[in-house]
């Protein structure tokens, strides 16, 4: 069994990295996911998909720790300016001509962002990612192609803060339709 989990975990930890899109979160992720399928390594069938079981685990795992979050309270992030002022950076330091892939992958609503990832970055097919969220197929081209073109819409705008903010206001909104 551990071996075969081994060969799947640089996958596990690239889906994870781009879900949470924080090393410590997506360290947790990948733990609680791993500690998951050990424990439900009974209910895995020798014939199928070690790989797409390991990634419909770590996606219940991801949902169930949203959820969890919204009913915890916020922490305060509130913290004396003088204490923190050596490690303010000014606008001019911070950005330079290279635009932050993973800041615009965090942008994308979630639901686009997790399916742009898997057909994209674990190159799965749109069935497997299909079978994987519970959507339907249509859904999977859909959430896909939404997904793209706000990637590419977020990666025009340059890395100026004054250029990010008036790409900002010219961006529509995403809104969901019922």
């Amino acid at each position: 069994m551990r071996d075969q989990l081994w060969t799947h975990l640089p996958a596990l930890r690239r889906y994870a990295r781009m879900l949470t899109g924080d090393a410590w979160a997506s360290d947790d992720l990948i733990q609680d996911t791993l500690e998951r399928a050990c424990r439900k390594w009974a209910l895995w069938t020798v014939d199928s998909n070690l790989r797409a079981w390991l990634f419909s685990l770590m996606h219940n795992v991801h949902i169930s720790q949203i959820r969890q979050r919204r009913h915890q309270p916020a922490p305060s992030m509130m913290q004396d300016a003088e204490k923190v002022e050596h490690e303010l950076v000014s606008a001019q330091d911070a950005h330079d001509d290279r635009l932050d892939m993973q800041a615009c992958l965090m942008r994308l609503p979630e639901d686009q962002r997790q399916v742009l990832l898997l057909v994209t970055l674990e190159s799965m097919s749109y069935q497997d990612v299909a079978t994987l969220l519970g959507v339907p197929v249509g859904t999977v081209m859909s959430r896909l192609h939404r997904a793209r073109s706000r990637l590419k819409e977020l990666m025009t705008v340059t890395s100026s803060p004054s250029a990010l903010a008036q790409g900002r206001a010219q961006i529509p909104k995403m809104r969901r339709l019922k």
